[in-house]
């Protein structure tokens, strides 16, 4: 969040000298920057046979991103996010949040969105709204020995697997210019994700995992 604070603070002092970055049909755009992903988890209550109450929530996690724009009209827009995947840690909770860490997860939330953009093509600050295709594709998740102590005591180490599943990614957003090529883009997302998670012991836990994503980057028009 430091990070941020300080682009923002570069940002609102380039806006006081520079001209306006044209947003207009037929415009590429590329951007880097930041991403924090985090779940909002409800739910995630582990089966039988376990402890009573015993459930798992997940962390969040930062990453570095970036993502290509068009501008199919000076209006609508055409957006895919590029990052590499996201690793989440696994805690315990309820009954079993004295476990502390009990494994990770690779998260891949693939999208490409739809947006418009309000105001003029040259406007200093353009406002967006957007909703997206979302692949979230889980992989690479991995109990530890905290995880197998729990669930399997004195056997071979737990195993775990993570439904992935296709959602829907509203989002919202404002890009603001620093001259005719650069910009700076803030955006924030919020979806509705169930799935399931899978011990090799028989356990399962379904878990509504709601992410929401804030990314600040820096653009330029190619």
């Amino acid at each position: 969040m430091k990070i941020h604070t300080q682009l923002l603070a570069i940002t609102a002092a380039a806006l006081l000298t520079q001209t306006a970055c044209a947003q207009s049909a037929g415009t590429w755009m590329g951007r880097i920057g930041l991403t924090t992903l985090t779940p909002e988890v409800t739910g995630g209550l582990l089966s039988a046979p376990s402890f009573s109450n015993s459930r798992t929530d997940v962390g969040a996690a930062n990453q570095i991103s970036g993502g290509i724009t068009y501008m199919y009209t000076d209006n609508l827009s055409v957006d895919v996010p590029i990052a590499p995947p996201f690793t989440h840690k696994l805690y315990g909770a309820g009954a079993l949040k004295g476990a502390g860490e009990v494994g990770q997860v690779d998260a891949l939330p693939a999208s490409i969105f739809i947006q418009y953009r309000f105001l003029e093509a040259n406007s200093t600050f353009r406002p967006y709204v957007g909703i997206g295709a979302t692949y979230a594709y889980f992989f690479n998740a991995k109990g530890n020995a905290a995880l197998t102590a729990l669930t399997n005591p004195g056997g071979p180490p737990t195993k775990v697997t993570v439904d992935s599943q296709f959602i829907l990614t509203p989002q919202v957003g404002i890009s603001a210019a620093l001259s005719d090529k650069w910009s700076l883009d803030l955006v924030y997302t919020k979806s509705i994700l169930k799935t399931t998670t899978h011990l090799s012991t028989g356990q399962t836990a379904d878990i509504n995992l709601d992410p929401s994503s804030v990314s600040l980057s820096l653009g330029f028009k190619f």
